[in-house]
């Protein structure tokens, strides 16, 4: 008989729990460089509208403007070319889901079928913010707007002055949102650009070696590739962005021979970029100059459109629509009067994977309870009059924006205050009902949106991770017939360098999104790194076919074996 101890096989269920983590989720981070941006645009998207309505007499009709003021939260980090589309967009997303809701709030006051709009609705906005990467706060704020508009009385007669004023409040949302251009026109491409070179040189720190420089490489090469997508969206190739794309192709070599790179010299031209004084000066070597070639070359290439990413966001929108839909049902069941606030809790939940819904959920309930014990602290400042009810408003939409970016639970706390008081806009309610029902819907949001999550199993995520590996092959084949070549052309060298680079940022994330879920096959986890090795392997040497131009470019050439050994994982 075997002394040997059995081992055993993981269940599903052993599988989920390990997948359900409880430590670190209400960790606090650093604060995002900007988070004073949003938080100043939403009061000055805010504030003005709802004054005007105050010093008429409306201010019920605040709930309509707030559709339009809340376009103001997003594209922050975008060039301002690129953010003026986007902004648009979101606009026009809003106004379209507001019309649909106030349109079908007319037509029936049937509380299960409201749900039902709301729960499809949620879902369409969750795919389409993901597929567009609209970026924070994402489809949240479009679904509370339009969730909540469904159970507002409505006349069909009333409804093209409502949407005129949401109209109106959205494009002065989409005016405070390209204000900051007038004064620095090129501050997201800077900021994008000084991230890449600091997470560059924390690579760099590493020597390519030691506990983490695969993460520290992987975060390095996905700031590498925001910043190129930032200034690829600019538009015009001016001269302060030729000079900010210069810094990042040094980023980019950083990262394929990190031991003859200078980190300090990457951290001083980052602290330059965050400043207001004029870019600085990378050098303008022959071969710095022809790598900006391959950006001609992209741009003639075309993107993968948007819609094309629709197909493996599918179970992500199920899971939306169904949790929407049984979190509203249930709220309706226990007699909550306003069931929006489950449907729009269960939307807030769904994330990439199982695991990070689970990490949202946990944050979404705790920020809710204790966002609702200060809005029984502010509640009686609010209801003083008109004015301080605006003003606290405004206060909490401040606080929001200020603290979301730390942990999603500390800006709950003010996003549930602020949501409460939006109700008293047209009239005051009894606190304490508020409360309890806020508090109920909460909690039956979140477990029922988790629930669906688990029922609803991605196993897309498993393809994904095939097709982002066979992706990652053509580009690196296509750069290694490049690089068999005599004299290859150098934009054609360079263009599929950024290629390869952007498929292997690729391959991380659906990795990484594919490791969170639960009921699925084995991931090939070795083939993942196997592959990434080659990969990088290969964009060492095309740098170094390029020249010897590292940013602490003194006129030494990387030793060629050294440098292939720096990038193995």
């Amino acid at each position: 008989m075997s002394s040997a101890t059995p081992t055993r096989t993981p269940t599903a269920t052993t599988r989920l729990a390990r997948r359900l983590p409880l430590v670190g989720v209400l960790r606090l981070g650093r604060p995002s460089d900007i988070w004073f941006k949003p938080a100043l645009s939403v009061v000055a998207s805010v504030a003005p509208p709802n004054l005007l309505l105050l010093s008429l007499g409306r201010l019920d009709l605040a709930v309509y403007t707030m559709a339009g003021s809340l376009c103001a939260l997003y594209a922050h980090n975008r060039p301002y070319a690129a953010r003026a589309r986007a902004l648009a967009w979101v606009v026009l997303g809003m106004l379209s889901g507001l019309a649909l809701s106030l349109l079908t709030a007319t037509l029936t006051r049937n509380a299960v079928v409201l749900v039902t709009v709301g729960a499809l609705m949620a879902a369409a906005q969750k795919a389409l913010c993901d597929a567009t990467r609209i970026g924070p706060p994402g489809n949240v704020v479009l679904t509370f707007i339009s969730s909540a508009s469904l159970f507002v009385p409505q006349t069909l007669g009333q409804i093209p002055a409502h949407m005129g004023l949401a109209a109106a409040a959205a494009a002065w949302a989409w005016l405070v949102g390209m204000a900051p251009g007038l004064l620095r026109p090129h501050g997201p491409e800077r900021r994008a650009t000084a991230q890449a070179l600091n997470a560059a040189a924390a690579y760099a720190a590493t020597r390519g070696t030691g506990d983490g420089h695969a993460r520290a490489r992987a975060a390095a090469a996905a700031a590498v590739q925001a910043a190129w997508q930032a200034l690829l969206s600019t538009g015009a190739r001016s001269e302060p962005r030729r000079a900010l794309e210069r810094l990042l192709v040094r980023a980019e070599v950083a990262l394929a021979a990190p031991a003859d790179t200078d980190p300090g010299r990457l951290r001083a031209w980052a602290r330059d970029l965050c400043g207001s004084g004029p870019i600085p000066h990378a050098g303008r070597t022959g071969a710095a100059t022809e790598e900006l070639l391959g950006v001609d070359a992209e741009l003639t290439a075309g993107h993968r459109p948007w819609w094309r990413r629709l197909g493996p966001l599918a179970p992500i929108a199920l899971r939306t629509a169904l949790g929407c839909a049984l979190a509203g049902y249930a709220s309706l069941a226990l007699g909550v009067g306003r069931p929006y606030w489950a449907l729009v809790t269960a939307a807030s939940l769904y994330q990439v994977n199982l695991t990070l819904t689970w990490r949202r959920g946990v944050q979404r309930v705790v920020g809710n309870l204790i966002g609702v014990l200060a809005f029984a602290a502010v509640a009686p400042l609010a209801h003083a009059n008109g004015l301080a009810l605006v003003l606290c408003c405004v206060a909490l939409n401040f606080g929001a924006e200020a603290l979301i970016g730390r942990n999603y639970w500390l800006g709950t706390i003010c996003v549930t205050p602020m949501a409460l008081l939006i109700t008293e806009f047209t009239g005051a309610h009894p606190t304490g009902e508020l409360i309890t029902e806020r508090a109920l819907d909460t909690v039956v949001g979140a477990l029922v949106g988790f629930v669906a999550a688990v029922a609803v199993t991605n196993r897309r995520a498993g393809d994904r991770i095939e097709h982002a590996l066979a992706a990652v092959d053509r580009c690196r084949e296509r750069a290694a017939r490049l690089l068999a070549e005599e004299r290859p052309a150098t934009a054609a060298l360079e263009s599929a360098r950024r290629d390869l680079a952007a498929a292997l940022v690729e391959l991380r994330a659906t990795a990484e999104a594919a490791s969170g879920e639960w009921w699925q096959r084995a991931l090939p986890q070795e083939r993942v790194v196997l592959t990434e090795r080659t990969a990088h392997r290969t964009l060492a040497a095309t740098v170094r076919r390029q020249g010897p131009h590292t940013p602490a470019d003194t006129g030494s050439t990387a030793d060629t074996g050294s440098t292939t050994e720096d990038v193995r994982p």
